[in-house]
């Protein structure tokens, strides 16, 4: 493996200093390392279960319809409403971020999430998993960058606590395990608020008691990690609020479903302002009342920067947009091995790695031309073109390592993430030390049986920030002619930016006692050759 480095000025980063010392901005240096080996695409492919995707407009501040699949007849607006029925598995999907227009606005928005069955005998739909969370129960904590999570009780936002649940195969108990609707009746399956101040209240459909405190999550919950690179235009009201000091309250939910139906239904995500009570206080918004928006309504706004065209190549600058529609696609189940005919994966030789891409989208593949973003059977017009990211979707990864070499080898496996990089000659770039921005916040569950033979699962949450080149999320002394499976699965968590690396590295000489997760030493870093300034 030839890894070479190049030092220069990164980046400024400007400190806080008192109002009287004008004082330059420090400069960090960061150096770019370049690890050569070989990049591969992923085996495997997606399933076809279909996902209810509802992530555009991400930022919601009045009512209207996210996502609609229902029939457009008899609609106040027919292009809000796609026309498209989930029968079978399928999941639904939901990110998105309330936002008041001013410091003063502390009113509630609702996520409601609406089943419709079209035909002539009940349906049941079965809930096979579903977990929600809101930023407030989900603070974005700033954690090392492998911190291990055998309980569950590790995360940062609320996409990471909501996968690191569904992974763990949870479904949260105030939502039902099946619900029977009605020949061509809706069933209200989410009813849940997305406060902007303090609440006691039922995270599916119930009493708001509310504290006037005002809730101001993390910074890092209004300005999620993104794909796309919108900038977020100031209004007026927002610089005023900036001038008082007073931040705007904003609070996001991120939810996961895994569902089937034994008959058609329908699906459709709206919002809305909490309906207003005598005395000033709130309520839950009834059936009936998103069932006349569902009617009546039309597309949320304001609505997010479109996408570019895919196959446009020409413009700089690329922007992904924001989905809303029904994806392709629930898990990607893959067998890493040498060929599709082998049933082994030889290990790197001494001293060598290769990687495997994770969650890729389009112009940034690491150079292997693969694009893993889910399709969209069906979206708006302004939306992206394909669920970039595969938020919410689990990869099960399955390494049969083996050692063809005539000793023991150790071996690592690492989470990474490189900078982008299109280049066909399998370079990966990263910085030392890494970016500010953080890329990846989430929980990787790893099972394989250890060098004394024992079975071992482990949960580690990774904080990964953009150029991290990661620590081993474990060692294998593998002895000669040895074989042991790995496994690693996640779900791509929602506030992350794609795309990842999995690498599986040989050291140059083994090394004993160290044969399982171990968050307290730092990785081995690869050898590298400083160039002056």
């Amino acid at each position: 493996m030839l890894t070479f480095l190049v030092f220069f000025p990164f980046a400024q980063i400007t400190l806080p200093t008192p109002p009287a010392v004008n004082t330059p901005p420090p400069t960090i240096r960061r150096t770019e390392v370049v690890q050569s080996h070989e990049v591969r695409s992923l085996p495997g492919q997606l399933d076809e279960v279909p996902v209810f995707n509802s992530n555009s407009p991400e930022l919601i501040q009045s009512e209207g319809i996210l996502l609609s699949t229902f029939p457009p007849d008899g609609k106040r607006s027919p292009a809000a409403h796609l026309d498209f029925s989930f029968e079978g598995r399928f999941d639904i999907f939901a990110h998105h971020v309330a936002r008041g227009v001013n410091a003063a606005d502390t009113r509630t928005r609702y996520l409601g999430i609406v089943l419709y069955n079209p035909g002539r005998a009940p349906v049941t739909v079965d809930v096979l998993q579903a977990v929600s969370y809101l930023s407030q129960e989900a603070p974005f904590h700033d954690l090392p960058p492998y911190v291990a999570n055998p309980l569950g009780t590790v995360y940062s936002g609320p996409g990471s606590r909501t996968t690191n649940d569904i992974l763990r195969g949870q479904r949260q108990p105030y939502f039902p395990a099946h619900v029977v609707i009605p020949p061509r009746r809706t069933y209200l399956l989410v009813n849940s608020p997305i406060p902007l101040r303090r609440l006691n209240y039922s995270p599916v459909n119930g009493a708001i008691l509310p504290d006037p405190t005002p809730l101001i999550p993390s910074a890092n919950a209004a300005t999620p990690p993104s794909s796309n690179g919108d900038v977020n235009s100031t209004s007026a009201s927002e610089n005023e609020t900036l001038r008082l000091n007073r931040p705007i309250p904003i609070n996001g939910r991120s939810l996961l479903m895994h569902l089937s139906s034994d008959g058609p239904v329908y699906v459709a995500s709206l919002t809305m302002p909490a309906p207003l009570i005598l005395g000033g206080g709130e309520r839950a918004p009834s059936q009936a009342e998103w069932q006349a928006l569902l009617e009546q309504g039309q597309l949320a706004e304001p609505r997010d920067r479109p996408p570019t065209l895919p196959n446009v190549r020409s413009i700089e600058r690329y922007y992904y947009g924001r989905v809303a529609g029904v994806a392709q696609g629930s898990q990607w189940e893959a067998q890493l091995t040498d060929s599709p005919q082998s049933d082994r994966l030889s290990i790197p030789s001494p001293g060598d790695a290769f990687s495997y891409v994770l969650s890729t989208v389009d112009r940034n593949t690491f150079g292997t031309g693969q694009i893993q973003s889910a399709p969209l059977l069906t979206r708006y017009p302004d939306t992206a073109y394909r669920a970039h990211g595969n938020y919410g979707i689990q990869y099960n990864l399955r390494l049969p390592l083996y050692n063809n070499t005539d000793e023991t080898q150790t071996v690592e496996l690492l989470f990474q993430t490189p900078l982008q990089n299109e280049q066909p000659q399998g370079n990966l770039r990263f910085l030392d030390p890494p970016d500010d921005r953080i890329f990846f916040r989430g929980t990787v569950r790893l099972r394989y049986n250890d060098d004394l033979g024992i079975s071992q699962t482990r949960y580690l949450h990774l904080v990964q920030r953009r150029g991290q080149q990661g620590q081993p999320l474990m060692r294998l002394n593998v002895p000669r002619g040895d074989r042991r499976l790995v496994q690693v699965e996640f779900l791509y968590p929602p506030d992350a930016t794609p795309p990842q690396v999995l690498t599986v590295r040989t050291l140059d000489r083994p090394r004993d006692g160290f044969s399982s997760t171990d968050t307290s030493r730092p990785g081995v870093t690869p050898e590298i050759v400083e160039q002056p300034e």
